[in-house]
């Protein structure tokens, strides 16, 4: 088959420009509890909490995802993290922040809510631990960026998603090595009380009510793609004279 200038640059510009599409789980989730011990966990919990408690507890959660199956070099065009509740108590602004330590999930299982938590196993995270209980946070409550990544208003039992200029930043420093990928801590309204919001986990029965990153990106073109187009390009120049 005999291949004209315009039909090799046309293919390309095709690859330069096409976009990937990739959905992935959480490859671990958990809930740090408030508590002056660091006794408390949830890893293989069904929900994750963020918020303060009506008794005036603060819940933090945490999420982490695998980027081992996008190409290295490629570049994040979008980013969405899609949670799903199935309680929530009023309205409020949560919020994503990059988490800058690794942290564990253990087997500890507070049940159905599980909003109080249960005692932590070897590996959990808690409030005063990455890796209960062998390694701390630097600060009570988990090590994270203060400015927010993505914001979203949660009111009530629904499907809410967090997106933006920030999530995409994240993901590309992850990809690209620049920052560590350990996940995001999710924040609620600390300041009231009864605010708290139950997430499904990525232990959740119902696999529709598990987290969820949805991520675009384009892939580096394939060694030679771009010289070819600019070879044809040229081709195509020359016959024009």
């Amino acid at each position: 088959m005999r291949w004209t200038a315009a039909v090799l640059a046309s293919l390309a510009v095709t690859s330069v420009a096409c976009a990937d599409l990739i959905s992935v789980g959480a490859v671990q989730d958990n809930t740090l509890y408030e508590s002056t011990t660091g006794s408390l966990s949830n890893g293989q919990g069904a929900y994750v909490f963020s918020g303060r408690t009506s008794q005036g507890l603060i819940r933090r959660a945490l999420l982490q995802f695998d980027l081992s199956l996008i190409p290295a070099g490629s570049t994040i065009t979008s980013a969405t993290l899609t949670l799903h509740s199935e309680q929530a108590q009023g309205s409020a602004t949560y919020t994503l922040h990059r988490l800058l330590a690794t942290w564990g999930e253990g087997t500890s299982d507070a049940g159905s809510p599980g909003g109080s938590g249960t005692a932590a196993t070897t590996g959990d995270a808690t409030w005063l631990h990455r890796f209960h209980a062998t390694s701390t946070w630097t600060s009570a409550g988990g090590d994270f960026v203060a400015a927010a990544s993505a914001s979203k208003i949660v009111s009530g039992a629904g499907t809410f998603s967090w997106t933006g200029a920030g999530l995409i930043q994240d993901v590309q420093a992850w990809l690209d090595g620049g920052a560590i990928n350990a996940g995001w801590a999710l924040l609620g309204n600390e300041a009231n009380a009864g605010l708290a919001v139950r997430f499904g986990s990525s232990e959740h029965a119902s696999a529709g009510m598990r987290p969820e990153l949805t991520i675009e990106y384009t892939p580096v073109p394939a060694p030679g793609v771009a010289g070819l187009g600019a070879v044809a390009l040229l081709g195509a120049r020359r016959r024009r004279r």
